[in-house]
């Protein structure tokens, strides 16, 4: 399924201005998906929907999918319901997200709206609400499902509850949506008067906003990754655009003395792990045929190396010479150069790459 990125703004608490130029910015990125809250009333039915309406058209001729988390209380203050949806169709939504779930079979008929919005659900709970909507015969390409942000810090997802969570709808081939909270816009931009952060994983609260992404991606459970919170930065937005949704990217730090080649060897290929794996490292041996002929003198090679290094074979190692591996076991190799590491807020991505698995490096210094 497609990858996509998201943004998210809140209306009832933000300028409008600053919002389209957030959407637009956005869009010109690449950006796909906009999150939206409607918690309250503040105005009056028609005020409300004349504000939400002004941000929903704009984002839509941006080329963006807008889906409205809605509060369950919303519909009784605009005296509407579950069953007529024309109000959020009217406003120009592409979807609404159910923060609350009914008896499996009135989300069967909510998914067959004649509007064709989309139905999100909530997928942070490891129960089987997903099947049971699913056996009343649901509209199927018409339901989403989308994690829950939590703004108060140790209260976001651990991540083998998150798995467990995300399965129940990737086997069934629901699109999928997750939260990454932007750095920069730490303590502002959610809903809630509390804002430490709005991601879904409490391992993400406080990563780089691009590191979140790339691990969500990794896990193959989540097509659309969405920034909880507003504005993230122009950095923080530039970097996301430029990740490959599609493959591991790690970023290195080199050693002084990394030689040409080895750079060339990192930078310049697409690499994957053998298939006959080993548990000391992650070899990429291709590398050493394409580039055999290349000298690599022995430099930075009388030291232990330890999980993150990143080393390449010198002209001690024969056949070996080139080949690139990622160390995984501490060991120690006088064949084998030590090129650069892995940031320690990356290492953990290493247990994404598994046999035959693409990856790729990048610099930024």
């Amino acid at each position: 399924m497609k990858r996509e990125l998201g943004i998210s703004v809140y209306p009832d608490h933000s300028d409008p201005e600053k919002d389209k130029a957030y959407i637009k910015k956005a869009a010109d990125l690449g950006f796909t998906r906009l999150f939206m809250s409607m918690l309250e009333v503040q105005d009056g039915k028609e005020a409300t929907a004349a504000k939400f309406k002004n941000i929903i058209s704009f984002a839509r001729d941006h080329g963006f999918e807008v889906i409205l988390d809605i509060n369950p209380g919303i519909f009784k203050q605009l005296g509407i319901s579950y069953d007529d949806l024309k109000f959020f169709a009217d406003l120009g939504a592409s979807g609404i997200r159910l923060d609350e779930g009914f008896d499996g079979l009135k989300e069967s008929l909510i998914s067959y709206n004649p509007y064709g919005l989309n139905i999100e659900l909530n997928m942070s709970n490891n129960v089987a609400y997903l099947d049971n909507i699913l056996s009343y015969e649901a509209n199927v390409p018409y339901i989403y499902g989308c994690h829950n942000f939590y703004p108060q810090e140790g209260s976001g997802l651990p991540y083998d509850f998150f798995v467990k969570c995300s399965q129940r709808f990737k086997k069934h081939g629901i699109k999928t949506s997750a939260f990454i909270t932007s750095q920069d816009a730490l303590t502002q931009g959610g809903p809630w008067n509390v804002n430490d952060g709005l991601p879904t994983l409490e391992m993400h609260r406080h990563l780089p906003i691009v590191v979140q992404a790339k691990h969500l991606f990794a896990t193959g459970l989540i097509d659309t990754v969405i920034i909880g919170n507003c504005y993230a930065s122009d950095e923080e937005l530039e970097s996301l655009a430029a990740l490959d949704r599609y493959c591991i990217t790690l970023d290195v730090d080199y050693v002084p003395e990394v030689n040409p080649i080895e750079r060339t060897i990192l930078e310049d290929n697409l690499h994957f792990r053998r298939g006959d794996i080993t548990a000391m490292t992650i070899r990429s041996t291709q590398v050493r045929v394409k580039y055999a002929d290349q000298p690599n003198p022995p430099h930075d090679n009388e030291h232990e190396f330890k999980r993150g290094d990143i080393v390449v074979g010198n002209d001690e190692f024969g056949r070996y010479k080139n080949e690139l591996q990622i160390v995984l076991e501490p060991h120690q190799d006088s064949r084998k150069n030590l090129v650069g590491r892995i940031p320690e807020n990356e290492i953990f991505m290493l247990d994404y790459i598994k046999p035959w698995s693409k990856f790729k490096f990048e610099n930024h210094n």
